[in-house]
C-alpha cells in the first residue's frame, strides 16, 4: 500500500509544478532584472588601452566612462557629454610657425570609481595591497583573495593618465602609432619609456611627462594636437581614453600577478555603470550595477525636445553572459525566454521573417505571436569589391578602363547576393559612405547614376545590354579582347572557403561571364591575401570596412591618394588616387557639417563613381529579435553603452518561460502506467501462485 501513495504523490508533485524543468538559472534569481544573454568567444582584452574587437566593447563599454558618448536616439549620430561638463571644442593656436588644435576639457566633480582593492587602505591610510610579499601572492588562488575594497573621486589626472598609457611599450595598444601623428610629445614619449623598459624595471609613469597633456587641476586638463583635426573629437569617445587610476596600474603592476591572471585584461574598474564581478570565460561573465554610480550626473536622454524616460534607477541589475559555442543551443533557448535578445540564423530565417510585395522584412506571425519583437538598423560599414588601381587591365583612368569598370559595377548583382546569401539583410551601396553618417544622400539624390536609373518604386539597376555596350567601348566585344582575339580573364583573390564559400565564388564568376569575361578565383589564407594586397599584386578582391566614428572622413580616407596602400600602407586598398578628389580630401575633412561640407563630399563622390575603383558593394543590416519584457531598445552601431538605457518586466518574462517550457508528461505518465502494469501483473501472478501452491 506504501507504494501506491508514493506512486501516487509522485504524479500529483510532477503534475503541480508550476515552474519549468529545464531552466538553467537558480530559481531564486527568477524574479531579479537581469539581463541574459551569450557570447562565444572569451574576450582577450578588458582593458581599454589595448582593446579594439567587437567582442570586447559589448562588456568594456559598461564599465568604463570616456569624456563624450554617443546620443542614444539622434540621427544621424551625434556626440554629447558623458563625464565631461561639455562637449570639448577646438582652439587653434599658431606657434613658431606651426598650428595647433587645443582641446581644453573640464569634468563633472563627485563621479566615483567603482568599488576596487586597488583603493582599500588601511586605518592608517597605507594601500593594503600595493605591496604584498611573495609569500601572500602564492596564497592567492582567485579575486576573491582581496576582500577589502575602496574607491576615490574621477579626476583629470586619470584621464591624462590613461593617455600617456597609450604609449606604454607593453601595452601594446593598436592606436599608438596613429595618436602619436596628432597627440604632442606622444610620440616623445613612447621614445623615453622604450628606453625606460629595457632596464627591465616596472614604468611607472607618474614619473613621465606628455607635451601635449596638461593637467590644470584636478578637474581641468588640456589636448594639444597637431593642426587640425576634427575628427579627433570621436576618438575621445573611444574606450581607449576612457580613464585609468593610477592605483590600479600600480596594484597589478606587482610581481607575480600577471602569472596569475591579475590584470586589467582579466578585472577591468571603470567608472561606469556597471562593474566586473565574474569573469569565468569558460562559463559566464557577470556585470552588476556599479553602487557608486549616480546617473544624475550624466546626461538625460532627449529627443526632439522631449525627454524619453529610460531611467537606469529601474534599468537592470546585472548581466549575464552565458557562453555558448554553437549557435542553434543558442536560439533554441532563446525561444524558451531563458535569452533576452538573438540574432536570426539562416537557415530559420524563412521560418522567423517574411517578406511582403513591397520586399519589406517582417516577423512571421508565430514568432510575432510569441510577443517578440524585431529591431532592423543598417551598419555603418561598407562591404565592396576593389579593382587595384594600379593593374595595367582593370586599373588605370583611361575611358577604356573607367568603361571596363563600370561595366562589371552594373553586371555584378549585389541585389541578388543579398538575396540569396544574406536572406536581404544589407542595403546596396550607391557610394561610400553608409547611412546614418552625414554626407549620406537617401532617395533619388543619392543614386549612383552610372549604374542606376531612379524609378517610383526606388533604384533599379541598369540592363546588362548597356553593361555590354560599355564593354564593347572599352575594347572588349562579348569579352573579346580586340586587339588580341582572346578572351578577357580577370583574377580574383579571396579568402572564401567551404561549401558556403564555393557557392558564392561559383555565384561571382557567372556575373562576370554576362560580359563573356572569365574569372579565375585565386584562393589563399588570409596573410597572404593581406600581402598580396600591401603589394599590389592582387587584381579584384572583396574588401569592408567599419566606421571606427560616424565622420564621412573615416570612410573617404580609404580613397585618399597619400594613403594608398602599395605607396604608404594606408588604408587606400585599391590604390585608387584622382588629383581632383585629392584636393578636396582635406577641405572636406576641415569643414563642419552642414552645406558646404555636404557640396564638397558630393564632388568627391562623383569623382569616385565615375571613376568606379569599387563596385560600391552594400551595407549590412542587423535584423536582431527582443522578447517583449525587454523595454528601452534602440538600435544604435555606434554607441556600446546602452545596458544602462534598458529595462526588463520580469513579470512578463516569468509568465512567458512558464508557457513556453510546459513539461511534456505522456512519456513520463506511460512509462509509469506500465511500470504499476508489471507491476500488478506480477503481484497478481504471484497471488495466484501461492493459491495454486495450497
Amino acid at each position: 500500500m506504501y507504494q501506491y501513495k508514493f506512486i501516487i504523490l509522485f504524479l500529483l508533485l510532477i503534475v503541480g509544478c508550476s515552474e519549468p524543468w529545464n531552466n538553467p538559472y537558480p530559481t531564486e534569481k527568477e524574479g531579479s532584472s537581469i539581463n541574459y544573454s551569450s557570447f562565444a568567444e572569451r574576450p582577450k582584452h578588458l582593458d581599454p588601452v589595448s582593446s579594439y574587437s567587437e567582442n570586447e566593447a559589448r562588456f568594456i563599454s559598461q564599465i568604463y566612462e570616456p569624456l563624450v558618448q554617443y546620443h542614444y536616439l539622434d540621427r544621424p549620430y551625434r556626440l554629447e557629454a558623458l563625464t565631461a561638463l561639455k562637449l570639448p571644442e577646438p582652439v587653434l593656436i599658431q606657434e613658431e610657425s606651426m598650428n595647433y588644435s587645443i582641446y581644453k576639457i573640464r569634468i563633472k566633480p563627485g563621479i566615483l570609481f567603482q568599488p576596487h582593492p586597488c583603493f582599500a587602505k588601511d586605518s592608517q591610510g597605507n594601500f593594503v595591497y600595493h605591496d604584498l610579499t611573495y609569500d601572500q601572492i602564492s596564497q592567492i588562488k582567485t579575486f576573491s583573495f582581496f576582500t577589502s575594497t575602496g574607491t576615490r573621486e574621477l579626476t583629470a589626472y586619470d584621464y591624462a593618465f590613461q593617455i600617456k598609457r597609450l604609449a606604454h611599450p607593453q601595452k601594446h595598444s593598436p592606436i599608438s602609432g596613429l595618436m602619436s601623428k596628432h597627440i604632442v610629445g606622444l610620440k616623445e614619449l613612447k621614445e623615453k619609456l622604450v628606453a625606460s623598459n629595457k632596464k627591465g624595471h616596472v614604468i611607472d609613469l607618474k614619473k613621465f611627462n606628455i607635451a601635449g597633456v596638461k593637467v590644470v587641476n584636478d578637474y581641468e586638463f588640456e589636448i594639444k594636437i597637431y593642426g587640425k583635426y576634427p575628427q579627433f573629437k570621436y576618438w575621445l569617445a573611444m574606450n581607449f581614453f576612457a580613464p585609468i587610476p593610477w592605483e590600479a596600474e600600480a596594484f597589478f603592476s606587482q610581481t607575480g600577478f600577471k602569472e596569475k591572471n591579475l590584470s586589467l585584461d582579466w578585472y577591468p574598474i571603470g567608472t561606469g555603470p556597471y562593474m566586473l564581478t565574474e569573469n569565468n570565460p569558460n562559463r559566464r561573465i557577470i556585470l552588476k550595477k556599479n553602487p557608486n554610480y549616480n546617473p544624475k550626473l550624466r546626461p538625460l536622454i532627449e529627443h526632439n525636445n522631449q525627454r524619453i524616460d529610460l531611467n537606469f534607477d529601474r534599468g537592470v541589475d546585472e548581466a549575464h553572459f552565458i557562453l555558448e559555442k554553437e549557435a542553434i543551443p543558442e536560439w533554441s533557448k532563446f525561444l524558451q525566454g531563458y535569452y533576452d535578445a538573438s540574432g536570426i540564423l539562416s537557415d530559420s530565417f524563412d521560418q522567423v521573417i517574411s517578406i511582403n510585395s513591397r520586399g519589406d522584412a517582417n516577423l512571421s506571425t508565430d514568432i510575432e505571436a510569441k510577443g517578440v519583437n524585431l529591431v532592423k538598423a543598417v551598419k555603418p560599414s561598407i562591404a565592396y569589391m576593389g579593382f587595384n588601381m594600379t593593374d595595367s587591365i582593370i586599373g588605370g583612368y583611361s575611358q577604356k578602363q573607367k568603361f571596363l569598370r563600370r561595366a562589371i559595377s552594373i553586371a555584378i548583382n549585389y541585389e541578388e547576393l543579398l538575396s540569396i546569401f544574406a536572406n536581404g539583410r544589407g542595403l546596396v551601396a550607391q557610394g561610400p559612405i553608409p547611412p546614418g553618417i552625414f554626407g549620406y544622400l537617401d532617395g533619388s539624390s543619392g543614386v549612383n547614376e552610372h549604374v542606376y536609373y531612379w524609378t517610383e518604386k526606388g533604384p533599379r539597376r541598369k540592363s546588362i545590354e548597356l553593361a555590354q555596350d560599355l564593354m564593347n567601348q572599352a575594347g572588349y566585344p562579348e569579352g573579346i579582347d580586340k586587339e588580341t582575339g582572346k578572351r578577357l580573364t580577370l583574377f580574383y583573390d579571396t579568402v572564401l572557403g567551404g561549401p558556403s564559400g564555393k557557392a558564392v565564388l561559383n555565384w561571382y564568376r557567372k556575373q562576370f561571364k554576362k560580359l563573356g569575361i572569365e574569372l579565375i578565383v585565386r584562393a589563399t589564407d588570409y596573410n597572404r591575401f593581406q600581402e598580396k594586397i600591401r603589394k599590389g599584386t592582387a587584381q579584384i578582391f572583396s574588401w569592408g570596412w567599419n566606421a571606427d566614428y560616424p565622420d564621412p572622413e573615416n570612410f573617404l580616407f580609404l580613397l585618399y591618394g597619400p594613403n594608398s596602400k602599395v605607396e604608404t600602407q594606408g588604408e587606400n586598398a585599391t590604390n585608387y588616387q584622382n588629383p581632383e578628389f585629392d584636393i578636396l580630401f582635406p577641405k572636406m575633412m576641415e569643414t563642419p557639417n552642414g552645406a558646404n561640407r555636404q557640396k564638397i563630399i558630393n564632388e568627391m563622390v562623383e569623382l569616385v563613381r565615375e571613376d568606379s575603383p569599387w563596385v560600391w558593394g552594400y551595407h549590412p543590416t542587423t535584423y536582431t529579435l527582443y522578447h517583449k519584457w525587454m523595454k528601452g531598445v534602440v538600435p544604435n552601431l555606434m554607441a556600446r553603452n546602452t545596458l544602462k538605457y534598458k529595462t526588463i518586466n520580469q513579470k512578463e518574462r516569468k509568465e512567458y518561460r512558464a508557457d513556453a517550457n510546459q513539461p511534456v508528461l505522456w512519456p513520463l505518465v506511460f512509462a509509469v502506467i506500465s511500470i504499476l502494469a508489471v507491476f500488478f501483473t506480477c503481484l497478481f501472478r504471484a497471488k495466484k501462485d501461492k493459491i495454486t501452491s495450497v
